[in-house]
């Protein structure tokens, strides 16, 4: 089959390289723009862009579909599928149809559960525990199209929205292969109308840590903006970035240290906090961190 695959970051790249790897003709590599990046703010290719380059693959990276002449160049590679991971832009019904068998999509949640842009956050910040992928076939509607195949995976408590984000990746690759390999013997079945949850996309106004709330709660929610943008706390007029904990029985006033080497009370319980970062450091496990910042039993994280 002539494919052309579709995605932007890190996410997609496990599922490009196991098509090319099963021996797929990939024909084409769409991508979004190059972007500034890093401190230079220079222009990064994706790594979807730049694993294509270094294979020879075409790559093409129209800011969106708007124009005809994107939709012709489409139109004209004549695919028999496209594979769409996380590429970033909405599809025009022109898009979706060009294909021979249309568009699948690899979507990080069990569907109709976590429709939309942060499932993989929404699932851990949520307390779900399980999650999975799905291959869909496209639709206009914002992942409403029916499911080709699923795989479920259960969500460590330990997992935070990076680790359950490589596992999905992984998932994702085999799924893909597999739908692939076995396409002309699976069948789509229209999603169940209820249960219908959409993911919005993680907000920075979200990230600040309300210690009145449960323990769990709180797990989930740092465990969730981990590792980006990272939940955060304040002590001494300093942001500290808490980006993975464990529920600890022990409690006390909201927001006080009560243990060492870092037990911070919330509203239930209390979290041990295992992994954090201090603004423009590295990440550190906490025995390390707090040999450079002097806080001591009672101290107060607003």
């Amino acid at each position: 089959m002539r494919i052309a695959f579709m995605g932007t970051p890190d996410f997609s790249l496990s599922a490009l390289q196991a098509i090319l790897g099963a021996g797929h003709n990939i024909v084409a590599v769409y991508t979004q723009i190059p972007r500034p990046a890093g401190r230079g703010k220079k222009e990064r290719q994706s790594p979807v862009h730049e694993f294509a380059s270094s294979h020879n693959i075409p790559v093409h990276t129209p800011l969106n579909f708007k124009k005809i002449s994107d939709v012709d160049v489409f139109k004209k590679l004549n695919l028999d599928l496209a594979v769409v991971v996380a590429y970033g832009l909405l599809l025009p019904q022109e898009i979706l149809d060009a294909p021979k068998f249309g568009c699948l999509n690899i979507h990080a949640s069990l569907l109709p559960r976590w429709r939309g842009a942060a499932p993989i956050q929404r699932a851990i910040m949520a307390g779900d525990q399980k999650t999975g992928i799905g291959i869909m076939q496209m639709e206009a509607g914002l992942d409403t199209g029916p499911i080709i195949l699923e795989k479920s995976i259960a969500i460590a408590s330990s997992d935070t929205a990076g680790s359950l984000h490589d596992k999905l990746s992984t998932l994702g690759a085999k799924a893909i292969t597999e739908t692939l390999d076995y396409l002309s013997d699976l069948s789509a079945v229209p999603q169940n109308s209820n249960g219908v949850i959409y993911a919005e996309k993680i907000k920075k106004s979200e990230a600040h840590i309300d210690w009145s709330k449960s323990a769990n709660d709180l797990k989930n929610h740092i465990h969730g903006m981990s590792p980006f943008p990272g939940a955060w706390t304040e002590f001494n007029g300093e942001r500290l970035k808490i980006l993975s904990v464990e529920v600890s029985d022990q409690s006390g006033p909201s927001g006080q240290m009560i243990s060492a080497p870092l037990t911070i009370a919330c509203g239930n319980k209390s979290l041990n906090i295992l992994h954090a970062q201090r603004a423009g450091k590295e990440l550190m496990n906490i025995e390390d961190l707090i040999r450079g910042v002097d806080i001591n039993l009672g101290a107060t994280f607003k």
